[in-house]
């Protein structure tokens, strides 16, 4: 890599913070650029509950750890993602003995159980958790999406997840983290949320918006609308799954083998209306994290489309900046 190469992390550094998405496996593939591009890590699948504890009575931190590690001996903070969500949960966090829902009281000990241990365990260490994912529903007037945590417990399983988070770290500053956040309908109801957990005094600390977007669409227009509006919460926001596929999330095509020319031009466009967005609201966004680094390996590939390649990041498959990296850098 060219050691001249700019600095997302430096360029950034009066704006907000640079992260990245890793696993145990991409913190080694990826070392260089991590290092030299990102203050700020997330892990992308270790620290979910289906990871942490496949079983009642069975902890596996191993990852988690080598992760953490991994943050301290190079000084990147950590972010933690995530707490309580209605995927990666193993089934029986909500099943008794005999196969049966568990009482609201049996899940709401299993879920404090959860999170004073692993947030007791990283306390101090990891700056802000992502407490609560993707509790909302999307496409109807359904305020909240059905899950096995509102179905057993109710719509306060959200209240309790940030308190037992703040009992087990006063110090880390919690978020509820959302998808489609830029879409009108889902944002009034992520805000109509956000609103009346304030308004109930529960200690949450700052929204975050997951930001898969595609090269088509949200508009700069829309993203910006709904950056007013998540603003106007005061509370701080964190751009917490960046990624931009150069698919619209209905096209199907399975026949692109590379990315056109005309696709990373739009990318490259892409990433320069929304950076300087981001720059333009550096009083309210503290964090942008991508959900990767480079693109030989995305979560996109295969989603939702399998067997499909996708190049969402600014640093292609050789790991070397795209054009979109210095129009991001060079403002």
């Amino acid at each position: 890599m060219n050691e001249q190469l700019a600095s997302l992390m430096d360029t950034y550094r009066d704006h907000f913070s640079i992260g990245a998405a890793i696993s145990t496996r991409t913190m080694d593939v990826y070392s260089d650029l991590i290092l030299k591009q990102f203050d700020s890590l997330t892990a992308e699948n270790e620290m979910k509950f289906a990871e942490l504890q496949p079983e009642p009575s069975h902890y596996d931190f191993s990852k988690a750890d080598t992760i953490m590690g991994f943050a301290r001996e190079n000084g990147k903070k950590v972010r933690g993602h995530t707490l309580v969500w209605h995927n990666q949960t193993t089934n029986w966090v909500f099943a008794d003995a005999e196969g049966e829902l568990v009482t609201r009281e049996e899940l709401l000990e299993r879920m404090q159980s959860h999170i004073e241990t692993v947030v007791g365990r990283y306390r101090g260490q990891i700056y802000a958790w992502d407490v609560v994912n993707e509790a909302i529903e999307d496409h109807s007037e359904t305020f909240l999406r059905q899950s096995k945590w509102l179905q057993i417990i109710g719509p306060d399983f959200i209240d309790k997840a940030f308190e037992y988070a703040h009992l087990a770290d006063p110090d880390a500053l919690l978020f509820y983290n959302d998808y489609n956040e830029t879409n009108p309908t889902k944002r009034k109801k992520i805000i109509r949320l956000v609103r009346e957990l304030q308004d109930r005094g529960v200690p949450i600390h700052g929204i975050g918006l997951q930001a898969h977007w595609n090269i088509y669409g949200p508009s700069l227009a829309e993203i910006e609308e709904a950056l007013q509006d998540y603003a106007s919460l005061g509370l701080p926001l964190h751009i917490t799954e960046l990624d931009l596929s150069v698919f619209r999330f209905e096209d199907r095509c399975t026949d692109v083998k590379e990315p056109s020319l005309a696709m990373l031009e739009a990318q490259t466009e892409a990433y320069d209306g929304i950076f300087q967005l981001f720059r333009a609201y550096r009083a309210h966004i503290d964090n942008v994290t991508f959900w990767g680094v480079a693109d030989d390996y995305t979560w996109l590939d295969d989603f939702p489309v399998r067997g499909r390649k996708n190049w969402p990041f600014l640093f292609d498959e050789q790991h070397k900046p795209k054009e979109s990296f210095f129009r991001v850098v060079d403002f």
